[in-house]
């Protein structure tokens, strides 16, 4: 039940019976009629853009068009009034019992409830972390996999057919580098003394197990081996295992992946050549010279003809080099040939999570794909920003396993992933984010993941007062709830009855953090409740003088149980039933 698109029918049949009638036009757009919550509670329970959006293609003012379905709405089953506010907008305030229905409907269908069809079983590629194979993953690594991971949970939960994807960059340089850098350690296992890393190479801990390994399985063979015999050999190992470590990361914050492709598979099997000389056939790539970046000073620029795409015939700022100054492809280039693969593969829609750092990488992304799939795919990048890890307010020291950075093992290990997955949705993606320590481990309404883990366990404990005063309470189902009246518990209700519009909202907009600030909110009115039973009595959860009270009560808190377990689920968070 989901009494939001409930009535949004309700007012599509309204708009055709009248179009039917000759009171309006026939073959209106009502894609952009929209029922919302209205900031205000004061002004009902819904509101209609309906008169709003459709005045114009009708030939009508708003509030005339508004008075024309408020007459017809305050008619329709469950409402009680519906009024016109400002130039046309229509508030409309439902029967209590409407909403007393939804909350037999979260009991009935459980963690089921908010589960919606409105992706039709569309696929969608959701392609996330894809860090480049060369060490472990790092703090700011954690919010783009938590980000992904739970983005994914939410279009399925709407209806869409999702496939997580890791894009393992494990073609050009980089990887040359980390071959280098694991054959020092592997010299260094069989006993050599290397001195200082080299400067270029890759100095962290991490890299000791690399090369301990790898003497492991073949002894000193490629000790005293040119590095054109080793380095094949080397980086394929070094690659694998660093993937491996990824794996175990991400399986420590509960992430797996359904497919993982390789960049460098895609190079060796000549995709990126075949994609590229389709664009070159239509045109699309030439040899020129771009101008000097923006900030470059003349002496600083040597101008060189460069093979270039033409990005700004899809809605780029600049044309894009495809060639490197020795011939061999940018990264960019085999990002496109990706990018048309996942395409080739059934996915128009694809949604990117990069890194801060990816920013001015957007555009050019966008053009190439709408190039290479002829528009039919839509490319929808979120930039997860930068995460900054304190304690007690001050800037946590570098992790000595990796050297330079914190990994994403050392912040699981310390607070637990439950924790990372919860903090990192406590933010919207475009937003910088404080992860401070001290504060996630508070037990205050200042640390979200407690608040609302305390919610939840609260509703437990609740349970099982309740068992103690009555044992032979019957199933949640059973309990008569018209005896939920007071405006908190009603309030409560019609939090609980957002839930399904929570999810489609979020999944339509892939902005899965606003499942964070929903949970915490509806913690925040269960919290109010109970402390407001504290100050009255009689609004107590258990009323160990009325039994028929308290089921009804424990029902309400059985629904607010359900609806925030299936909301930390959703986030990959496990649900507390105590808090020690």
């Amino acid at each position: 039940m989901n009494i939001f698109s409930d009535f949004r029918k309700q007012i599509i049949d309204v708009i055709e019976g009248l179009s039917s009638d000759g009171s309006l036009p026939e073959g209106l757009n009502l894609d952009r009629v929209a029922v919302d919550v209205p900031r205000d509670a004061a002004f009902g329970d819904l509101s209609t853009n309906a008169a709003m959006v459709l005045a114009k293609p009708a030939g009508m003012k708003p509030r005339d068009l508004a008075e024309l379905l408020t007459g017809k709405l305050a008619d329709a089953e469950g409402v009680s009034t519906a009024e016109i506010a400002g130039p046309g907008f229509i508030n409309v305030r439902l029967d209590d019992d409407l909403w007393r229905r939804c909350l037999g409907t979260v009991l009935q269908t459980g963690k089921a409830f908010g589960d919606s069809d409105i992706g039709g079983g569309a696929p969608v590629n959701v392609e996330f972390v894809s860090a480049n194979p060369t060490g472990p993953l790092h703090i700011g690594h954690a919010r783009g996999s938590v980000f992904g991971d739970v983005l994914a949970a939410l279009l399925r939960k709407a209806g869409y057919a999702v496939t997580r994807e890791y894009y393992i960059n494990d073609a050009g340089a980089q990887v040359d580098v980390l071959a280098r850098s694991a054959h020092l350690r592997y010299r260094e296992a069989l006993g050599e003394a290397i001195g200082q890393i080299p400067e270029g190479l890759y100095p962290g801990e991490y890299m000791k197990a690399v090369g301990a390994a790898l003497a492991e399985r073949d002894g000193d063979r490629w000790q005293e081996s040119l590095e054109s015999e080793w380095l094949p050999v080397v980086r394929s190992f070094a690659i694998d295992t660093m993937m491996d470590l990824v794996r175990d990361d991400l399986a420590a914050l509960g992430i797996t992946f359904d497919v993982f492709t390789s960049e460098r598979g895609l190079v060796e099997q000549g995709r990126v050549d075949t994609v590229l000389d389709g664009l070159e056939a239509r045109g699309l790539i030439y040899t020129g010279t771009l101008e000097p970046p923006k900030g470059k000073k003349p002496d600083d620029w040597e101008p060189r003809p460069q093979t270039l795409f033409k990005a700004t015939e899809f809605g780029d700022e600049v044309d894009r080099p495809l060639k490197k100054s020795d011939g061999s492809w940018t990264y960019f280039a085999s990002d496109i040939a990706y990018h048309q693969d996942k395409h080739a593969r059934g996915f128009d829609t694809q949604i990117d999570v990069w890194g801060a750092d990816h920013g001015g990488y957007v555009k050019r992304m966008k053009a190439a794909t709408k190039a290479v799939t002829g528009g039919a795919a839509d490319l929808d990048v979120k930039i997860c920003q930068i995460v900054k890890l304190l304690d007690k307010g001050e800037p946590v020291k570098m992790s000595k396993r990796a050297g330079t950075f914190v990994t994403l093992r050392d912040l699981i290990d310390e607070v637990g992933p439950g924790v990372v997955r919860f903090i990192m949705l406590t933010r919207s993606n475009d937003a910088p984010l404080d992860f401070d320590l001290t504060k996630v481990t508070e037990q205050s309404r200042d640390n979200p993941v407690f608040y609302v883990q305390y919610a939840h366990a609260r509703c437990h404990s609740v349970a099982r007062m309740a068992a103690d005063a009555f044992p032979d309470l019957d199933a949640d189902q059973t309990a008569d709830l018209g005896l939920l009246t007071d405006e908190a518990e009603l309030a409560l209700i019609k939090l609980l009855a957002q839930w399904p519009r929570v999810i489609e909202g979020a999944a339509q907009a892939h902005e899965p953090h606003r499942i964070a600030y929903y949970l915490y909110e509806l913690a925040a009115a269960f919290h109010g409740l109970w402390t407001k039973g504290k100050e009255q009595t009689e609004l107590r959860f258990i009323v160990e003088s009325d039994r028929a009270q308290t089921h009804a009560r424990l029902a309400m808190v059985s629904g607010v149980r359900t609806v925030i377990a299936s909301g930390l689920e959703l986030m990959g968070v496990e649900p507390l039933e105590e808090l020690r």
